[in-house]
């Protein structure tokens, strides 16, 4: 199905959430400072959240604790043919989470001090989008 403003394929919710396991870097969209603000983190998904770990002293730990945060993830080629997943949910404290191997090498994907933010998928959307030429 194509959205309304004809943007490509319109995803459901466990194609959106599909989508979201095979990536790992994504954008947490908060606010600091009564202004927006934008922050990357290496994610993962468990259950129907997305759980990332920031550091505890951090704006974005102190701006997306216990509020209602937006997060985005995609994947594009050269040829603009690709997929992006947006989701808004309040962010919480979440135990521990086991992000695995990273796939970038660096020396391990959570460092002391470090504390899980948890945003449950209460609203999720996606689009899959074709190459120009398709």
């Amino acid at each position: 199905m194509v959205d309304d403003v004809g943007f490509g394929l319109l995803l459901d919710r466990q194609q959106c959430l599909a989508l979201l396991r095979t990536a790992s870097l994504g954008r947490v969209i908060f606010t600091h400072r009564a202004m927006p603000a934008v922050r990357p983190v290496r994610f993962t998904v468990v259950d129907d959240a997305v759980v990332f770990a920031v550091p505890a002293g951090s704006p974005l730990y102190a701006g997306a604790r216990d509020a209602v945060v937006a997060f985005e993830a995609d994947e594009f080629a050269d040829t603009g043919a690709g997929w992006y997943v947006s989701l808004l949910g309040r962010a919480a404290e979440s135990g521990v989470v086991d992000f695995g191997d990273t796939s970038c090498g660096c020396p391990g994907a959570v460092r002391a001090g470090h504390r899980f933010l948890r945003v449950p998928a209460e609203t999720i959307s996606g689009h899959r989008i074709a190459c120009h030429a398709e």
